[in-house]
């Protein structure tokens, strides 16, 4: 059986990563390949086959394999064999509009990528509140699998302890500062002269290093879609980590996490830490650019915060962010993280990658069987 995987562009990450590991710890009888941006081949192991994403080889194993696992849209011209199964991972739970639900996307842009949606044989959904949006939102009318997602696996893992130790001595963080981890997402109108998604850092870091003092620490990660760099970071205690492979480490390592309308709260808010909402466009990003599935403001799990020395004070105080929102932080988790219980990989292997059961789809050893 040969698995083709595919993460964010050509990343090694994500739920295909944790879906991956799980097939080559267990010994499953299969071969694996994976999309490469060359740009991200840092972040893949030595022993990892790949193939650069986008390239005519890149097609041409597309097109021959039995099982296609992938996180978002592969934006590839090729033709889907009716004996390969696509598994879409997907990659957040969403509170923005997405696909035919959002309110503006570049001419085009949503017809593309409907391309691939078509392609889809199964969806996983993180939780049973997303089920319907993504179904929707994709007009999707295959199979939707409550499963949860497999990257979040590794945030209950009883290694997880190590892997932030490890994380913070990577990035010279001391054992003892406090990490704050920054995940803005992307404006679809944000784009520079090419017509690439753009990215301004709306977070003055030098007055974050002033007013927070030596022993907290700034980690900023932009989205995967955006290909602008941001400005040099010579500061002590900040550091760009757009770049590092995997963000679910990321998660490990902070303390506290600052986002504003990405899907990486969801994720986060697993881990229990604190979550605030730095929002300075939350006007234009839900009533004109994209709308949101719920109110934020009702509903999120951390304060929302629009101008800067807001955000510097609530972070000057987590121990008060904590309190006031444990009630909110707690029904959050109980309607969005449900399914994650370190058994999402599990749950996927299973359904997919075992012997064939009564189920309507499985795949055996070396074979597809569909129907």
């Amino acid at each position: 059986m040969k698995v083709i995987h595919h993460s964010s562009g050509g990343r090694f990450s994500d739920s295909p990563r944790a879906v991956y590991q799980a097939l080559v710890d267990s010994g499953h009888p299969s071969s694996h390949i994976w999309l490469l941006d060359p740009r991200h081949r840092h972040g893949f192991p030595a022993d990892v086959e790949t193939v650069e994403y986008g390239s005519p080889r890149c097609v041409k194993e597309l097109e021959s394999a039995d099982v296609v696992v992938s996180n978002t849209h592969i934006e590839v011209d090729w033709r889907k064999s009716p004996d390969t199964i696509y598994l879409q991972t997907w990659h957040g739970t969403p509170l923005k509009h997405i696909h035919f639900d959002s309110r503006w996307a570049p001419p085009g842009r949503v017809s593309y990528l409907t391309e691939d949606v078509r392609r889809w044989d199964y969806l996983l959904s993180p939780n049973a509140v997303s089920t319907e949006r993504l179904r929707g939102a994709f007009g999707f009318t295959g199979e939707i699998i409550e499963t949860g997602y497999p990257r979040n696996d590794v945030l209950l893992a009883p290694h997880r302890d190590q892997i932030r130790a490890d994380v913070r001595r990577r990035l010279a963080i001391p054992a003892g500062a406090t990490v704050v981890l920054y995940t803005p997402t992307w404006r679809d109108d944000h784009v520079d002269a090419q017509g690439r998604q753009d990215f301004s850092l709306h977070l003055d870091v030098d007055e974050f290093s002033r007013r927070l003092g030596d022993n907290v620490y700034l980690l900023i990660r932009t989205h995967f879609l955006v290909t602008a760099h941001l400005p040099a970071m010579e500061r002590a205690r900040v550091r760009d980590v757009s770049a590092y492979p995997d963000v679910s480490e990321l998660y490990l390592a902070a303390d506290a996490m600052v986002t504003d309308y990405s899907s990486t709260m969801f994720d986060f808010a697993v881990t229990g830490k604190p979550l605030l909402f730095y929002t300075y466009d939350l006007a234009h990003y839900r009533d004109s650019l994209r709308g949101f599935y719920f109110d934020l403001r009702r509903h999120a799990p951390g304060p929302v915060l629009e101008t800067g020395p807001e955000l510097l004070s609530a972070l000057s105080d987590l121990d008060s962010v904590r309190t006031r929102h444990a009630s909110a932080y707690q029904a959050f988790r109980d309607r969005y993280c449900h399914l994650d219980d370190g058994r999402a990989t599990a749950r996927v292997i299973e359904r997919f990658f075992t012997a064939p059961t009564t189920r309507d789809c499985a795949v055996a050893a070396g074979q597809v069987l569909k129907g």
